[in-house]
This record gives structure tokens, C-alpha cells and sequence, in this order.
């Protein structure tokens, strides 16, 4: 089991992430690639993973490389999940941090997965940071997630949405204490302890740094965090999946309000209070576009706006969330 212990300083720095982290998406993936559990959730994209496997090439020598890094064991090594909430979370962001992991924790952090019967590839060269291996393990993780998530990446962001929508009105109406019983049954509040399944018998002091919550798609079953304490504390958890939108959901969104207007439609329940400028990033549209497709969303009553400073905020609305959630 895992206890994750809370002060009152904890309860009220816990946050919710805005969206899915790519490479927790990456690693979590690699772990159901390894294990047959969650048949009706994830088979039918093992089956499109077989294929790429089975075709060889640099799918399969990326996702070779990057099981033995993530084995089907207990551990893996923090610095694939560097955390991302200081800034930009996109995965050239999140690679580069990968990269600028320092020499003595990739030396730490290899041996410990080597002590647990892990075989890193180039287990030696990373450790010493290796400026060809680092750089072969950068082009792993984009190819990796451009062959087997990125197609996967709208109903990743519709379920993480769906989930985040969830947790938010949890926290409205409850407080935190609300928020964390809202993990119930894949976790349990009983304060000042939150108490989660867990491969291994740990306890984790917050100490006042509080806690980021994560959904993740490919997350299964139980949470999970990471194995060095004295980083900054996430909880990876799975998205709920009675609220998620399935493929068929999506697609009549997408037929319902457009592909443009369904995509700002669920960035903005991922983002909560994303601006104009954000949206257009995410979404690949251009600033003009996106303020017109706001538009038509707020006379729907789908999004709400509101100036703040020199920039105008958008999130979803309660109707717009349950249109999302459930369409």
C-alpha cells in the first residue's frame, strides 16, 4: 500500500493538471503493452501496437529501447516523468527536460533498475550521460509517441478532459476534501492519509509540498507516483471511465459542432481558464479562427469568457462539459 500523508499546508496546495502529460502517457502505454489487464479498455489499440511491432523498423526499435527502461516490474526511472507544472508540458518540452536529467541521478536511478533485474538498453552509456545515447533516447520517446499515441491523442484529451471535469465539480462543491474522496475506490481519503494500491509497502510525507494530480489515459487500475521521494509529488491516477467519451462519442462531437469547435470545445475543459493565444497553440488554429469558433461556442452556451488583464480566459461551461462528457 502506499499512504501519501497530508498537512494542512498539503490540503491546500493539491492541484489538478490541465491536461495529459505525454510522457507519463508514454511510460504508462509502455506498461500495457507488457500486461494483458484492461482487455475491452485497451486491446483494440494493442492490436494496431502489434502491427507497428510486427512491421519492425523504428517503431519497434523505439519501443524495444523504451520497455527495457520500463520494464514489467515495480520500478522505472523518475527522470522519464520529469514534472512539467512550471511550465510549457508538450513533449519537445518534456523530451528536453529528459535530456537535462543531471549525470548523478541518471547513475542512481539506472543502477536501481539494474538492481531489480532490469536490462537497460544502453544502461552504461546513459548512466554516464552519454551525449549519444541521451540523444538516441530523445529520438525513442518521439518517435514512440508519434507511432503509438499520437493517434490516440484527441481521445486521450477527451477522456482527460471528462476526468478533469469531474475532479473540478468535486472541488466546487466539496472543497478538497471532496476532490480526494472523489478517487474512491482506486484511492481512499481517510485524513490526514490518503491510501492507495500500490506493488510495494511505502509511505510518502508531502512535507508541505502538497500534491498534483494527473489523470492519464493509459493509467490502469491504481495510481502511481514517483519512487524518489524528494521530487515534487504527483499522483498519476486513471481517468474515470464512465464519464469518458468513447470513440463514438467523439466522432459525433466532432460531426455535432465541427472538428474545430469540438477541439476548443475540449481544450477548454482541459485548460479550465486557457486564453485565446493557449487555445490557439493546442489547437493549431489560428488566433482569428479561434476567437470566431469562441464565438459560436459562447452563443451556444458551451464556453464562458471572461477579460483578465490584457487577456481574455475561456473554459467550459457546465452544459459544455456535459455535452463533452457525455454527447
Amino acid at each position: 500500500m502506499l499512504r501519501i500523508h497530508f498537512t494542512g499546508r498539503d490540503l491546500e496546495n493539491v492541484r489538478l493538471a490541465r491536461r495529459p502529460d505525454p510522457l507519463w502517457e508514454i511510460v504508462c502505454s509502455l506498461c500495457r503493452l507488457q500486461n494483458p489487464e484492461g482487455a475491452l479498455a485497451f486491446d483494440p489499440w494493442r492490436q494496431v501496437a502489434g502491427g507497428l511491432l510486427r512491421r519492425g523498423g523504428p517503431a519497434r526499435d523505439a519501443a524495444s529501447a523504451l520497455r527495457s527502461l520500463v520494464p514489467r516490474a515495480p520500478y522505472f526511472p523518475d527522470f522519464l516523468t520529469p514534472p512539467a507544472e512550471d511550465g510549457p508540458d508538450d513533449l519537445r518540452t518534456g523530451i528536453d527536460r529528459v535530456l537535462a536529467t543531471p549525470k548523478h541521478r541518471l547513475r542512481e536511478e539506472l543502477a536501481l533498475l539494474s538492481a531489480g533485474g532490469g536490462r537497460p538498453w544502453a544502461g552504461s552509456e546513459l548512466a554516464r550521460g552519454d551525449i549519444a545515447a541521451l540523444t538516441a533516447l530523445g529520438g525513442y520517446l518521439r518517435t514512440y509517441h508519434q507511432e503509438f499515441i499520437a493517434p490516440l491523442w484527441n481521445r486521450i484529451g477527451a477522456a482527460t478532459a471528462a476526468d478533469t471535469a469531474l475532479r473540478t465539480r468535486a472541488l466546487v462543491d466539496g472543497g478538497t476534501r471532496a476532490l480526494l474522496s472523489s478517487l474512491r475506490p482506486m484511492a481512499v481519503w481517510e485524513p490526514p492519509v490518503l491510501t492507495v494500491g500500490y506493488p510495494v509497502d511505502r509511505d510518502l510525507y508531502l512535507d508541505g509540498r502538497g500534491l498534483l494530480l494527473v489523470p492519464s489515459y493509459f493509467c490502469w487500475r491504481q495510481p502511481i507516483t514517483l519512487a524518489d521521494d524528494r521530487l515534487r509529488p504527483v499522483l498519476i491516477h486513471p481517468v474515470d471511465r464512465t464519464t469518458a467519451p468513447t470513440d463514438a462519442s467523439a466522432g459525433s462531437l466532432t460531426r455535432l459542432l465541427g472538428p474545430a469547435r469540438a477541439a476548443l470545445l475540449y481544450e477548454t475543459a482541459v485548460r479550465a481558464c486557457a486564453s485565446t493565444s493557449e487555445l490557439a497553440e493546442a489547437t493549431g488554429l489560428s488566433l482569428p479562427s479561434v476567437s470566431q469558433q469562441l464565438a459560436v461556442l459562447r452563443e451556444g452556451g458551451l464556453v464562458a469568457s471572461r477579460r483578465d488583464g490584457k487577456r481574455v480566459r475561456h473554459a467550459a461551461t457546465p452544459l459544455g462539459r456535459r455535452l463533452l462528457a457525455g454527447c
